[in-house]
């Protein structure tokens, strides 16, 4: 039998999003005043989050971005971690933030924080709009926390299943049903 996709429910309506959104900006904009920093976005998923992000921090800001996948198409991290494109930016001296829109396991972002490091930031920081806490199999320190979400399967606002849901303006648990 094949299986459907449906939205179980909103986890987090549109208006507490952007809330929460504009909190980190002023967190953001508060922690490097009178700086510059980097937001360096994790594609695909952070871009929505990103470009909301970058419209609230009020100090010097630049983006650059990397592609890093473990998951492909499915709904279950591979563990895997590939890096499809690399920063444009040399970021030796910078105050970099990583923004993630998501942290499950913690594997992608270990491999994104070693790959960094190494490239001397002044200072490396992370940004994420949901963590899930629960899942977490190796260690990585959240800077700026949106959500603490439960585990389950979550689309909408960057976030996808297979390449859609990222348009939706909430974010939603994702159930798979048989057809």
């Amino acid at each position: 039998m094949a299986k459907k996709e449906i939205i179980e429910r909103i986890l987090i309506p549109e208006k507490e999003l952007m809330k929460r959104v504009e909190e980190l900006g002023e967190e953001i904009s508060r922690d490097f005043e009178g700086q510059e920093v980097l937001l360096v976005g994790l594609l695909k998923g952070s871009v929505i989050f990103l470009a909301d992000l970058a419209r609230k921090v009020t100090i010097p800001c630049m983006l650059d971005f990397m592609s890093v996948t473990s998951y492909g198409n499915d709904i279950e991290s591979s563990g895997e971690v590939r890096f499809l494109k690399d920063l444009d930016s040399d970021i030796n001296g910078k105050n970099v933030i990583i923004v993630e829109d998501i942290i499950d396991t913690g594997l992608t972002l270990r491999e994104v924080l070693k790959v960094l490091k190494a490239r001397n930031p002044k200072t490396l920081k992370v940004c994420t709009l949901l963590n899930k806490v629960d899942r977490r199999l190796v260690d990585v320190n959240v800077d700026y926390n949106g959500f603490n979400i439960p585990d389950a399967f979550v689309v909408g606002y960057g976030l996808d299943y297979a390449q859609k849901y990222r348009n939706l303006n909430y974010i939603g648990i994702l159930k798979l049903v048989e057809d």
